[in-house]
């Protein structure tokens, strides 16, 4: 499932594909969103949000009359192109084109019509977003510290702290040295200020980039004259998905446990309670 950082990217790359004002073609080749895009047809899109994993569309002359909630899942993908677009396969929910780009979106877990009232539930029920001006991180800290739920687990609950996923969670934890069984009414003020700041820094990062990179400086492949990190996920990394290997740091084995349903990754020796 991408995290928050892919989102805010898609957030930007969507407005960057369609020139402001511009009405846009909007379809659904599959047909799972043809009423809903038949009401947005012709209309442009005037501004892009997101919120943790969620993607707002929001469509309309002045301000948005409407928005398209988008929720990637586990299997949502979204494909940009130049104009004239191909001819779209039938796994398309929702198509946005005009005379020079278009944008496909396929297998999402949500894409649905909603109004200014229930887009503001869904930011309601989330927690603060590291990427949003407008996050509190001393909401969430209000809840993780008089929880005796994991630091781990915490940090990937959405109604917590939103956007933050596997990934973000084992290497923030590793770059602050906590380890992640312990409580969040364990967690002090001062470690959660850095670690709130950290992912600030690491997920603009990731937006920038469009890939996950947590590594320092001085710990990059040139620097320690070791092999580059080979993964799907990309980028430097310091335990996630490096289970068995040697910690860049202090030599000792990367250990991988189950935790709510997610694979937990971290240095045993680095991370000591």
């Amino acid at each position: 499932m991408p995290e928050g950082h892919t989102i805010h990217r898609l957030a930007e790359d969507y407005a960057a594909a369609f020139a402001a004002g511009t009405p846009l073609r909007v379809t659904s080749p599959q047909g799972k969103f043809a009423d809903a895009a038949a009401l947005l047809d012709r209309t442009p899109l005037h501004t892009t949000d997101a919120h943790g994993k969620h993607l707002f569309l929001g469509f309309g002359d002045a301000e948005p009359a409407e928005w398209v909630h988008i929720h990637l899942g586990l299997f949502g993908k979204v494909t940009f192109g130049p104009a004239p677009a191909p001819p779209p396969t039938d796994t398309v929910r929702l198509r946005l084109a005009d005379a020079t780009s278009y944008v496909d979106l396929r297998g999402p877990t949500t894409c649905a019509l909603i109004t200014d009232p229930e887009k503001q539930a869904v930011h309601d029920r989330l927690g603060p977003d590291p990427l949003r001006p407008d996050a509190d991180p001393a909401l969430a800290y209000r809840r993780i510290g008089r929880s005796r739920t994991t630091i781990a687990a915490l940090l990937m609950d959405q109604k917590v702290i939103a956007g933050v996923g596997n990934v973000y969670r084992a290497e923030v934890l590793f770059r602050h040295r906590i380890d992640p069984y312990r409580a969040g009414r364990d967690i002090t003020a001062a470690e959660w200020d850095a670690i709130w700041a950290d992912l600030v820094a690491l997920m603009r990062e990731g937006v920038r980039l469009n890939r996950i990179d947590t590594v320092r400086p001085e710990h990059t492949p040139e620097a320690m004259g070791r092999p580059p990190r080979v993964d799907d996920h990309g980028g430097e990394v310091y335990v996630y998905r490096r289970a068995h290997l040697p910690c860049h740091i202090c030599g000792g084995e990367i250990r991988t446990a189950d935790l709510a349903a997610r694979n937990l990754f971290w240095c045993p020796d680095c991370q000591r309670r």
